[in-house]
């Protein structure tokens, strides 16, 4: 291991403060303080519910020397048999591999000859557009590709309709033995994956009945396609641990965490920043951003409260790259409405170091650059965009991974989540369901056709909505 590998990640919260951003526009310490009451009822509720409920995930950490060990003997029989592993899911079964994998394996992974790339190439197929199927089936060959189909339900319209498809071809082209090209990730009791699994006796792993799909990276949902492609999973196990170590205390202002969820909310609730921009300086981190959003924005925009109180209560959040979205989306960020949080996500030292070379001397504001790093100037921009939203009154923070490893992700993973579910408290919601995507889900059912009479009564309730209108349709 690195010999920094243990190293914590940082979280400054200097630019959401008053006294760096100015009064009007940031939060201060007092109101912070004001909110230690109910910020330690929060952080107790969470802690006492921990492994019940549906906080199982705060214990996976934890308690899976087992399953990690099982994930390890399958992902090294992947490896020896098959050159191309797919991830089929959608939600936080897709979002979360894929985050991982770009940021612990090479930015061109799937592109490296295989004695360098040293697993399968990996895709992780996230959406049902037709054409994306058919693009994956032209750089495939079945015969020689694992696919991990990952749902809890086993009743997921977008996983399962691609199981179909890929069964059908599997059949056809492999045969005898198609079964081995499977690998199932899903509830151990209930479902139809499980029921599926068990008849075709494919290599079988559970997420835990306590685990939402958001909050499931660090099981066998994230696990397993990180263990193929050569990743650390003890490491990230190790630094969702350490976090949750740091996360254990009520003291606002030890627990960053708690710390992140009490700011955010004095944000929303009080200065109407319902928009956070994650903004990564660096490309290893970019679908981080992604996985991060579905956290929070499913998790807190809730319309009731527990009590089912009206509140209409959430956060948007939306993702930004550094430095390349400096130069389409930070004119909005410095001088449009005062109802955003800027997250930067800042890399100590990156893995690889780059001098610019020296030339054109007779430009200045070029020859400047020669002989600097790449390092220090995407730095450099960073800093520079801090301290342009900075002059403008707009609230920052920013999350420092001393570099990008399986230990600093793990921790950064596990901070999101106690985040999340802290916040949740202070709202008083529920930030482990999700009614309005459901809603979602049987509307799409109903249209379909879906003989259930659940669906059925849905499709009769939307016959009953307003006809659209010739003269808005242009």
């Amino acid at each position: 291991m690195a010999k920094d590998i243990q190293q914590p990640i940082v979280l400054d919260v200097n630019h959401m403060m008053s006294d760096i951003v100015g009064y009007q526009y940031g939060i201060d310490a007092c109101d912070v303080n004001g909110l230690s009451e109910a910020a330690s009822i929060a952080q107790q509720n969470v802690q006492k519910n921990r492994g019940t409920g549906w906080l199982g995930w705060m214990e996976l950490p934890y308690n899976q020397a087992e399953i990690v060990a099982g994930i390890k003997q399958a992902a090294a029989k992947v490896r020896e048999n098959f050159e191309t592993f797919v991830v089929l899911g959608i939600g936080g079964s897709a979002l979360g591999p894929s985050a991982i994998q770009q940021a612990l394996n090479h930015l061109h992974y799937n592109d490296l000859p295989q004695d360098k790339r040293g697993g399968p190439k990996l895709y992780v197929e996230d959406n049902i557009d037709p054409e994306r199927m058919a693009a994956l089936l032209d750089v495939i060959d079945i015969k020689k590709t694992c696919f991990n189909v990952i749902t809890k339900s086993g009743a997921t319209a977008e996983t399962m309709s691609q199981y179909l498809i890929i069964t059908d071809l599997l059949k056809k082209q492999v045969g005898e033995g198609w079964q081995k090209h499977i690998i199932a990730t899903t509830d151990m009791e209930k479902g139809n994956l499980i029921k599926l699994a068990k008849q075709e006796n494919f290599d079988l792993f559970f997420i835990p009945s306590t685990v939402g799909g958001r909050f499931s990276e660090l099981c066998p949902v994230g696990l397993i396609p990180a263990a193929v492609c050569g990743i650390d999973i003890d490491a990230m196990l190790a630094g969702a641990a350490a976090m949750d170590e740091r996360c254990k205390t009520d003291d606002i202002w030890a627990n960053p965490a708690l710390l992140e969820a009490v700011l955010q909310y004095i944000a929303m609730q009080e200065l109407g920043a319902n928009v956070q921009v994650v903004m990564p300086y660096a490309d290893s981190l970019k679908y981080m951003a992604d996985w991060f959003c579905q956290l929070w924005a499913e998790s807190l925009g809730k319309s009731v409260t527990r009590k089912g109180m009206a509140v209409n209560v959430g956060q948007t959040p939306t993702k930004a790259l550094g430095v390349t979205d400096q130069h389409s989306q930070l004119q909005l960020y410095t001088e449009g409405p005062y109802d955003k949080v800027i997250t930067f996500l800042k890399v100590g030292q990156f893995r690889n170091e780059f001098e610019i070379s020296h030339g054109c001397e007779e430009f200045a504001d070029v020859a400047f650059l020669g002989g600097k790093t790449l390092n220090s100037l995407i730095e450099a921009e960073r800093q520079g965009t801090e301290y342009a939203l900075y002059r403008s009154g707009r609230m920052s923070q920013t999350i420092t991974l001393p570099e990008v490893n399986a230990y600093t992700i793990g921790q950064l993973l596990f901070f999101f989540e106690m985040a999340t579910a802290y916040a949740g408290e202070l709202l008083d919601i529920d930030a482990f369901n999700q009614p309005g995507v459901e809603e979602s889900k049987i509307a799409s059912y109903a249209v379909l056709g879906n003989t259930n009479e659940k669906y059925q009564k849905k499709a009769e309730e939307m016959k009953n909505r307003p006809a659209s209108k010739a003269k808005y349709t242009l």
